[in-house]
């Protein structure tokens, strides 16, 4: 879990889905700033329009027309939120008004505030009690813009609104705004997941042709879907890398392949030389003997690479009749059995039928392969075990001795040609055996890997059920 948490998928998508997030944060947090720097505009201009025909009043009528208009205002309120008040300046002596008091004096000739809390209360009851009880009422926590001016030499006139519908539609702004980050946030997640999970999809069609490349099917490549971008252009140039790696392999085969052919012939003819000096000059057989069995080893080694490069030119498996594996197992192991039992190794079977597609021949060949490596590096009392069974819509293949086995490290380099471990090279044979495994395997389109078999190696293939 600690893993998962840690790749760069779920990185991704944690990034994505943030970035998402704060860009729909900084969104609301704009709109919420523009709207209320808007409806405060709107509340300054409605406040000073009503602050100007006031002051009208007061230079037309004076004094006592501005408190008789006043008066009239407070008793019979066109909008319950407007607020007023008419003091004496610099003293604070209140004349009339709604308002209980302010929070400090007024400096210079104009003033604008805006206050979270201001008390109110009706006409005349303006006395600290007042406030207090003002204070307890739900309008006090409304948010309050005044307009404080002076009229005349000594008095200040106070004009302002309640901004109820203001504060409310920001409120119900704020509780979108947060809404609308929680589905952002949901949102982001998903769509975070999405793109990783799209980047992991296409890298994921890499790695899976690079981990059959690696298992030997050269001819594997990653598909293009023509789109251009950096994934389709990486895709491009592995496979012109893979083909350009898949000549090279071609040519270091052909040229194996024509020395094996090339050489048949002369080995052949001076095996038989050998022979005939053998039967000419008997005093000398026993001398003769080392070098007929280097020739009839150079000749199995010819023999090998090219019934090797014969299943390499071949194409995929498609046409293959279906078979059961189970009687192949059976001969090859009934074949082995009288070596096996000479060296002191039992030969144990566990098999149940296996229907796969594929060439008799060939599928026998790779038992035998097995079976001889097995048998081979077995030490003497101890068993080989084959198991087959079906698995995974495919067969399953396993071939598993208590010799010595193979380090980790060697596991894939003993599938190359004439590959040998430096424990095994004063044995006989060719370096060919598991190279024509996995030939064989691959051209079946299957699979196939070493493991430890606590103590020895355990051989499983894997070969499809469906056809091609």
């Amino acid at each position: 879990m600690r893993g998962r948490l840690h790749s760069t998928s779920v990185r991704l998508a944690a990034v994505v889905g943030l970035s998402f997030l704060l860009g729909f944060a900084l969104l609301g947090g704009l709109v919420y700033f523009a709207v209320s720097s808007l409806l405060y505009a709107d509340a300054r201009e409605v406040i000073r329009a009503d602050a100007g025909g006031l002051i009208d009043l007061y230079e037309d009528g004076g004094e006592r027309a501005l408190l008789a208009e006043l008066h009239q205002r407070l008793a019979q309120p066109a909008d319950p939120d407007a607020l007023y008040a008419l003091r004496r300046w610099p003293s604070g002596d209140v004349l009339a008004g709604n308002i209980a008091s302010l929070p400090r004096p007024l400096h210079g000739r104009t003033d604008w505030q805006r206050l979270r809390q201001l008390p109110i209360t009706g006409e005349g009851a303006l006395d600290a009690d007042a406030v207090a009880d003002a204070g307890d009422d739900a309008d006090a926590d409304v948010p309050t813009l005044l307009l404080r001016q002076r009229v005349g030499p000594n008095l200040e006139l106070i004009t302002g609104l309640r901004l109820r519908s203001e504060s409310g539609f920001l409120a119900l702004g704020i509780r979108t705004i947060w809404m609308a980050l929680l589905l952002a946030a949901v949102l982001g997640m998903l769509l975070g997941g999405l793109i990783a999970r799209w980047v992991s999809h296409r890298l994921r069609l890499i790695e899976d042709t690079v981990a059959r490349v690696g298992e030997g099917d050269i001819e594997r490549r990653v598909s293009s879907d023509g789109s251009g971008d950096a994934f389709d252009l990486l895709a491009q140039r592995f496979n012109r890398m893979l083909d350009r790696i898949q000549a090279l392999l071609s040519g270091v085969r052909e040229a194996t392949d024509h020395i094996a052919h090339d050489l048949r012939t002369p080995l052949t003819r001076l095996r038989t030389r050998l022979e005939m000096l053998r039967a000419d000059s008997p005093a000398s057989a026993t001398a003769l003997e080392p070098a007929i069995a280097e020739v009839d080893q150079l000749l199995q080694s010819s023999q090998a690479l090219l019934r090797l490069a014969r299943v390499e030119a071949q194409p995929p498996a498609s046409d293959d009749p279906v078979r059961d594996l189970a009687p192949l197992v059976r001969d090859a192991l009934e074949l082995y059995e009288p070596i096996a039992a000479e060296r002191g190794i039992r030969l144990g079977a566990q098999l149940s039928p296996a229907q796969v597609p594929g060439d008799a021949d060939q599928l026998f060949q790779l038992l035998i392969n097995l079976l001889d490596n097995a048998v081979k590096y077995s030490p003497a009392g101890h068993e080989v075990v084959v198991s087959l069974l079906m698995e995974g819509g495919g067969a399953r293949l396993e071939v598993a001795d208590q010799g010595s086995g193979i380090p980790p490290q060697d596991r894939e380099r003993v599938f190359d040609r004439f590959h040998r471990l430096e424990k095994h090279r004063g044995s006989p044979g060719t370096g060919l055996g598991l190279s024509l495994v996995r030939a064989i395997v691959l051209r079946h389109r299957g699979q196939i890997r070493l493991d430890d078999n606590h103590p020895g190696l355990k051989v499983v293939v894997w070969l499809p059920q469906v056809k091609g």
